[in-house]
């Protein structure tokens, strides 16, 4: 039972010194799932950003969860039913993103992850464009109307050219309805985003 007791000991003190934090940040290309009277739905660009940390499970499996600022939303078109305007919108949807990412280091630059992410609302808003007349106004934060909560499944890989310097890809698909369900009647609509970008180790 001592052994046993001293090689935990020993290993989650290993676990401790190997551990590394880093810094990342990159480009979103996020997308919403189809939304009922929408004509045409496209995905926006956006960003994110935050810090991580990075500690081995096994030989070539290690652990890394995420806080990151995420900008998601989607870009759509639809006709005004009154005068037939074409209009437009960007949507802008903030969360604080918790990624949780088990990743399997295929060689010592190389590695390949999987892994949930959780969400949290922090803003919602709508920039809306009239494309007949020009006319555009930013909504107000509507983000007590949408989940604050938010779910997905990411899958990626990303590839380190130095020991510290690192670039990264990303898909993250979206298990939450951006609805509360007494707000949406249609199909549940999710959050869907593409990312890459650059990673440093300390």
């Amino acid at each position: 039972m001592k052994k046993l007791f001293l090689g935990a000991a020993i290993a989650m003190s290993s676990l401790t010194f190997a551990q590394q934090f880093g810094i990342k940040a990159g480009m979103n290309v996020s997308s919403l799932s189809k939304e009922e009277g929408l004509d045409d739905q496209k995905s926006k660009i956006g960003f994110n950003a935050g810090v991580f940390m990075n500690a081995p499970l096994a030989e070539n499996f290690s652990i890394q969860p995420e806080l990151l600022y995420n900008n998601l939303g989607a870009k759509s078109t639809w006709t005004n039913p009154i005068n037939d305007d074409k209009m437009s919108a960007s949507t802008h949807l903030d969360y604080i993103s918790l990624p949780v990412m088990f990743q399997y280091n295929a060689t010592p630059s190389f590695y390949l992850e999987a892994g949930p992410e959780f969400g949290l609302l922090v803003s919602a808003k709508n920039k809306i464009k009239n494309e007949t007349t020009g006319d555009s106004e930013t909504g107000d934060n509507y983000k007590d109307n949408l989940n604050n909560f938010n779910f997905g499944l990411g899958l990626g890989a990303g590839y380190y050219f130095t020991p510290n310097i690192g670039l990264t890809a990303r898909y993250v698909a979206g298990f939450t309805d951006i609805y509360k369900s007494e707000d949406n009647s249609g199909d549940a609509v999710k959050n869907n985003v593409f990312q890459v970008g650059l990673a440093y180790k300390f």
